[in-house]
């Protein structure tokens, strides 16, 4: 009996990883695209290496709890109560030491990751402001003068249409209240607050449609904050910009 209890716990041990890694279908993307934009080169090295520290720690945890629950079970008939131990200094230096260097290493990774991300260079090629708004967007495209303006409605969701390979630098404000710019494929979230001015450059890498929207609870039509991000070639972006000119005049 005893034998099996082991080989039962030996099995779910080694096959805990295999559950984990299986549940996810790719295990290099973990739930978010790789290669759509700079910032993915940047997080998603972060976001497997959280996972992957999260599923051993779930397994040591794992093995810990079975371990006296399989092998330390009251025997049949036992006469008195098992001897109690009230401190064990060694096992409490371990398990304080241990968690607070899975944290300080996530932690430094975590700077190092999000200082590149949120540098901004001297070669943006281009730059577009993102303002939000109760209830939706606006995207200025200052490359092509002050009326080159996209303004979204809550039945009409704004495009913000940017060329792939080419860096840009966005500027984020808000108008009323504070609003999220949330593009879950581009692994990007930053906030659209009222007074301050935000930045973030970054280049896309990938074309295709991605959808955004607010991410901050910002009142009645929240959840009608919808935007979509549209990657384009360089020539599409440069006869984009040409229209917006146009319908200035």
């Amino acid at each position: 009996m005893r034998t099996q209890r082991v080989k039962a716990l030996a099995a779910l041990v080694l096959m805990s990883p295999v559950f984990f890694l299986t549940g996810c279908s790719k295990v290099s993307e973990l739930g978010f695209p790789a290669d759509v934009t700079s910032v993915n080169d940047q997080a998603l090295p972060l976001w497997q290496g959280a996972w992957i520290a999260a599923g051993v720690v779930g397994v040591i945890t794992l093995i810990l709890i079975l371990w006296p629950a399989v092998f330390h079970r009251a025997k049949v008939g036992a006469p008195e109560f098992p001897k109690q131990t009230q401190y064990n200094i060694p096992v409490e230096i371990i398990y304080t030491v241990i968690p607070f260097i899975i944290v300080a290493v996530m932690f430094f990774y975590t700077v190092q990751k999000e200082n590149v991300i949120v540098a901004k260079s001297t070669t943006a090629m281009h730059q577009i402001a993102v303002n939000g708004f109760q209830w939706s967007w606006q995207f200025s495209y200052l490359d092509a003068g002050k009326g080159a303006v996209v303004t979204g409605t809550t039945a009409a969701a704004p495009v913000l249409v940017i060329p792939l390979g080419e860096p840009v630098r966005y500027t984020f404000t808000g108008n009323d209240v504070i609003h999220g710019f949330w593009v879950p494929a581009f692994m990007i979230q930053i906030q659209n607050l009222p007074g301050v001015t935000n930045q973030l450059e970054f280049t896309a890498k990938k074309l295709g449609e991605y959808p955004g929207r607010c991410n901050m609870h910002c009142g009645r039509a929240h959840s009608q904050m919808r935007f979509t991000v549209k990657v384009v070639t360089p020539t599409e972006y440069k006869n984009y910009l040409e229209s917006l000119k146009g319908s200035q005049a």
